[in-house]
């Protein structure tokens, strides 16, 4: 029981919350709720779909960590360590090594964006801008296959956890 709970933890800290907030917000708005009549509807779904990839793919390489003083201080995960979003703090370099990017760090973007991608699937005003008459068998996709993507990507989230403690995610005392 105690592994589930901790497995679920993992997978909250992966899920593109703030970005999904964001796109529910404005969907509706750039869809026209879902009528997508003109071609700037469809572009500017288009563009918020693309920004909110391209969100949840950058949002996978922030982290944290405490200072000296205990501060909680911000960074994105680089090469050579964590870059740290206020200027005057760096991190030592002894403990650098182990905020630099893995190739974990990838995969879990990719992930997260596809996470997304199924959540914007289930998103009425986005599928009938894109798909205003489906077919049978496009509706039966449209259904499954988001519902299939959230599946595989939970037991992946939960089979190969992050380390990364991201911008809004908590950080243990240790």
């Amino acid at each position: 029981m105690r592994k589930a709970f901790k497995g679920t933890s993992h997978l909250a800290k992966l899920l593109p919350t703030g970005t999904v907030l964001i796109f529910q917000t404005l969907s509706p708005l750039f869809t026209h709720q879902g009528q997508c009549q003109t071609l700037t509807s469809k572009t500017m779904t288009t563009c918020l779909l693309t920004l909110c990839s391209i969100s949840c793919f950058l949002l996978s390489f922030t982290d944290s960590f405490r200072d000296e003083r205990g501060k909680v201080r911000y960074g994105v995960a680089s090469l050579k360590g964590l870059w740290v979003l206020d200027a005057s703090i760096r991190v030592p370099v002894d403990e650098a090594e182990k905020y630099r990017l893995r190739f974990i760090d990838f995969f879990h973007a990719f992930m997260s964006i596809l996470v997304f991608l199924a959540v914007a699937l289930l998103d009425g005003s986005v599928v009938s801008c894109f798909f205003p008459k489906p077919s049978e068998e496009a509706k039966e996709l449209l259904v499954t296959l988001p519902i299939g993507i959230g599946i595989v990507c939970s037991v992946l989230f939960v089979a190969f956890p992050s380390q990364r403690h991201g911008i809004g995610f908590p950080l243990s005392r240790n």
